[in-house]
């Protein structure tokens, strides 16, 4: 029987070449087959084998390239060919990226698969913005949810922001109305600070802050549009205060 061929499920971080693993950067370098998302930055895709095959599986809200059953297939049909596959994708494989679907087709179908894991998107968009998600006086929680998702309305979410705690919400433009009433129904003051994250470590990023009664006025006026990520929490409001708060004591 022929060799059968590696998957490697690769997290390719929020954006920023500079901010891949040596391990990632290296298996794209031997890459034969490289199956990337559509979120994966061209300058990380730069990266590959100069003869490997790339393959986009981009998806958006409403149009998949591929349905997830059928990137499945592909994975385990090209490690089959005995060829190291590269399943790119953005921020950590384990994160909402359907990782866990990908490794356990791979497993069922007798096709070896390694994990390597990506800085997250949240973590990726904390550290450009200075928003520290967890925080000695503001957050000793930190909870990432998905905003586009099946069952959005039926989801219990109490308890996942508030005093004390942050809130990431992953895929949250398009439900952004339906999250900031969800949210409030649920308790949470219309004043709790946020700030929306667009393009985290890219030339674009953008921060866009208010309160969360604001939150569906806020996405549309500045036509937000995907990768962008919604936090929730004291802690989004701390990191002004204490840039105003060092400059002030430098002053005296």
């Amino acid at each position: 029987m022929d060799t059968v061929g590696t998957v490697y499920l690769v997290g390719a971080g929020p954006g920023d070449p500079d901010l891949l693993t040596l391990r990632a950067a290296r298996l794209l370098e031997r890459a034969e087959v490289v199956v990337h998302d559509g979120l994966v930055d061209r300058a990380v895709l730069a990266l590959a084998a100069r003869d490997a095959q790339m393959i986009s599986v981009a998806k958006r809200r409403a149009h998949h390239t591929l349905p997830q059953e059928a990137i499945c297939e592909l994975l385990v049909r090209e490690a089959r060919k005995g060829r190291a596959v590269v399943r790119l994708k953005g921020g950590d494989p384990f994160i909402f990226g359907r990782g866990g679907e990908e490794a356990e087709a791979c497993r069922a179908a007798g096709v070896p698969v390694e994990i390597v894991p990506g800085i997250s998107a949240a973590n990726g968009a904390a550290a450009a913005t200075g928003i520290a998600l967890t925080h000695r006086d503001a957050a000793s929680v930190v909870s990432f949810v998905a905003g586009q998702c099946k069952g959005l309305s039926d989801q219990d979410w109490a308890g996942l922001a508030g005093k004390g705690r942050t809130l990431v919400i992953y895929m949250g433009v398009k439900t952004a109305p339906r999250i900031a009433e969800k949210l409030m129904a649920d308790g949470l003051a219309p004043d709790m600070p946020l700030a929306v994250i667009e393009n985290a470590c890219r030339p674009a990023m953008r921060v866009l802050r208010g309160p969360l009664a604001a939150l569906p006025e806020l996405v549309a006026r500045e036509s937000v549009k995907s990768p962008a990520l919604i936090v929730i929490g004291e802690v989004t409001a701390r990191d002004d205060a204490h840039v105003a708060a060092l400059a002030a004591e430098a002053a005296e």
